[in-house]
C-alpha cells in the first residue's frame, strides 16, 4: 500500500510539473507571436481611437489611453456628451454626463473590477507571476470552428479568466470572464479579433462583449491604436470639484 501511494504521489507531482511547463510553453509562444517581451515593454503609452456598436446598432466615439504602469482613461462620446471612466493607480473615477450630472464621482465595486482589469497595460498573459496570478492548462476547445488550447487565470481577488487562444498564433479570441461582485457571481464573454501590429505589438482592434446567456451583444473597433504618444499623468487623475478640498 505505501508503495502505490509513493507511486501515485510521484505520478501528480511529475504531472503538475508537465503543466507547469505546458503553461510556460503556451505562454512562450503567444509572446513570440505577438512581438516578444522587447516589442511589449518598449511601448510606454497606447492611445486607442475609434467607435462602440450597441445594441440596435447605436454608435458611440470611444477613447482608451493607457500609459505604464497601470494608468488608464477611457472617454464615450455620443450626443455631444461625453463619459469618463478613469483610474490614476489607485483612485478608480467616472463622470456620467447622461442625467445631467458633470462632477466626477468614485467608481463602485463592480466598476473598480472592469476598470483594473482595463488598467493591465500588457495583459494578464505578461508577467504574470509578477502580478500574482496563477495561470493553469484546462484542456483543448473549438471556438467557431478553430482549435484552441485554454489557459484558466486566476487573480488574488478571486476573478476568474479562461482565455481561448487559437493554435495557429497562440493569441486569444474568446475570454470567459467571471467576476465576484459582493458575493454574487457574474460572468461575460468577450471575442477578439483582427490583428494588427502597433510598434512591433499585435493588438487586436476589434473586441465584442457580452453577459454570459444574453444575446445582446458590444463592440468596440479601433480604427486606429497610437503607442508612445505623449500623455500627462494629470489625465488619469480626479478632477477638484468646485468648493471641495483638493485631494490629489
Amino acid at each position: 500500500m505505501r508503495r502505490a501511494l509513493l507511486i501515485i504521489g510521484l505520478f501528480l507531482s511529475l504531472s503538475g510539473l508537465a503543466s507547469a511547463q505546458t503553461v510556460d510553453e503556451i505562454i512562450g509562444r503567444y509572446l513570440k507571436s505577438i512581438g516578444g517581451l522587447d516589442k511589449i515593454h518598449a511601448v510606454k503609452t497606447l492611445r486607442r481611437n475609434g467607435k462602440f456598436i450597441g445594441g440596435g446598432g447605436f454608435e458611440a466615439v470611444v477613447t482608451q489611453e493607457n500609459k505604464r504602469s497601470n494608468l488608464v482613461r477611457g472617454e464615450f462620446s455620443l450626443q455631444g456628451m461625453t463619459a469618463i471612466n478613469a483610474y490614476d493607480g489607485s483612485t478608480g473615477w467616472k463622470i456620467e454626463p447622461w442625467n445631467g450630472k458633470k462632477d466626477p464621482e468614485a467608481m463602485g465595486e463592480e466598476e473598480m473590477k472592469s476598470i483594473l482589469e482595463d488598467a493591465d497595460f500588457d495583459g494578464p498573459l505578461v508577467d504574470y507571476q509578477k502580478k500574482g496570478y496563477k495561470i493553469e492548462f484546462v484542456g483543448t476547445d473549438k471556438f467557431e470552428g478553430t482549435d484552441t488550447v485554454k489557459l484558466r487565470i486566476t487573480k488574488p481577488n478571486g476573478d476568474v479568466y479562461i482565455y481561448h487562444l487559437d493554435t495557429d498564433y497562440y493569441v486569444p479570441i474568446k475570454i470567459d470572464t467571471k467576476r465576484f461582485v459582493r458575493g454574487a457571481e457574474r460572468e461575460y464573454e468577450t471575442v477578439l479579433g483582427d490583428y494588427k501590429e502597433v510598434a512591433g505589438w499585435f493588438l487586436p482592434y476589434s473586441i465584442e462583449t457580452n453577459v454570459k446567456g444574453r444575446p445582446d451583444k458590444s463592440k468596440v473597433v479601433y480604427d486606429q491604436i497610437q503607442p508612445n504618444v505623449e500623455i500627462d499623468d494629470t489625465r488619469f487623475k480626479m478632477p477638484t470639484v468646485a468648493g471641495s478640498p483638493n485631494k490629489n
